[in-house]
């Protein structure tokens, strides 16, 4: 037989419990003070109140901001949209040209020693002092991909001409009007500004939204024509299409599968050469609202051109009528 057990001796209430190895780890860190660990030590509280870092939960931590913005991608399609601080151009030409317009308002500018020696001439005649920089922090800003040449210019959209002084340029022998129907790229609707610049278009007609923003990308691969040929952005397409037709203007849409060919066009009056997106093509109501649609000729087996391609070769084919037609060339 098993010896009875001792029985245990009663505590008083006025005694104290042993701490032993009974007392649990989670007992004693109840047991200590306010403001102090298990350990005794004394917590490093921040003046302002807040947490310290190691108190902060795991995901707080990662929700911290970093020392560089950057500015690339995004909802904004090509970097340098618009954000708080502005428009963002990047580019030796793009950033050389906007210096030249005495429309653009400087809000800051930021140069590598390079590019500055690059620009002394535009940065004399506007009397500004840059910001110099390195490369490698314009590619923490705008990002590894984008080709910025060592230059990053902050400034304000231009001015929108409304749609009666393009129809006005248009009728006085100033080319054609472009009207883009949500052409989304960059690279695209850049490449249109520059031949737009160089055969004479009398502006470029944009939707607000589903268009790239005026600059980054866009306003670097028009190397410059963002200064030079004047933008209007509308919120609906086909009524600003039928406010030019109003105006004077014959609206005609470029369109692979149609039968006329554009080549056939007298281009006698002011005109609005009308553009759909990449693969998409002319929306439904745009192609209602053209007074006729045109394909441009080709004797290849592909019937359609990259949308730039395309509006180069219709800029061309007006100019060369224009010069044809018109007392002077």
């Amino acid at each position: 037989m098993r010896p009875p057990k001792k029985p245990k001796p009663r505590q008083r209430p006025d005694c104290k419990p042993q701490k032993g190895r009974a007392q649990t780890k989670q007992t004693r860190k109840a047991a200590a003070p306010a403001g102090k660990s298990s350990q005794g030590e004394r917590r490093r509280e921040p003046a302002d109140g807040r947490q310290s870092a190691s108190q902060q939960s795991a995901p707080a931590r990662q929700r911290r901001k970093p020392a560089f913005r950057r500015f690339a991608g995004g909802g904004d399609r090509g970097g340098g949209g618009d954000h708080a601080g502005g428009l963002h151009l990047f580019g030796i030409h793009a950033v050389a040209a906007a210096l030249g317009n005495p429309r653009r308002i400087i809000s800051r500018l930021r140069l590598s020693e390079g590019a500055a020696h690059k620009l002394a001439s535009a940065l004399e005649a506007r009397n500004l002092r840059p910001e110099h920089v390195e490369p490698k922090d314009l590619d923490q800003l705008l990002g590894a991909d984008q080709v910025h040449q060592g230059v990053l210019l902050i400034t304000q959209p231009l001015p929108e001409p409304g749609l009666p002084a393009l129809a006005e340029t248009s009728a006085n022998g100033g080319g054609p009007v472009i009207i883009l129907d949500q052409v989304t790229d960059p690279h695209n609707v850049g490449a249109i500004l520059r031949s737009a610049s160089v055969f004479g278009a009398a502006g470029i007609v944009m939707t607000r939204r589903h268009s790239p923003p005026l600059a980054g990308t866009l306003a670097k691969s028009a190397s410059g024509a963002l200064e030079l040929v004047p933008v209007t952005l509308v919120t609906n397409l086909s009524r600003a299409m039928r406010e030019l037709k109003d105006l004077g203007l014959q609206c005609i849409g470029l369109d692979g599968s149609a039968g006329a060919a554009l080549e056939a066009m007298p281009f006698d009056g002011p005109s609005a050469l009308v553009l759909g997106a990449e693969g998409a093509g002319l929306r439904r109501l745009t192609r209602e609202t053209c007074d006729s649609l045109c394909c441009i000729s080709g004797g290849g087996p592909l019937r359609s051109l990259n949308v730039s391609n395309a509006a180069a070769v219709a800029l061309h084919l007006a100019a060369m009528r224009r010069c044809a037609c018109g007392p002077t060339c």
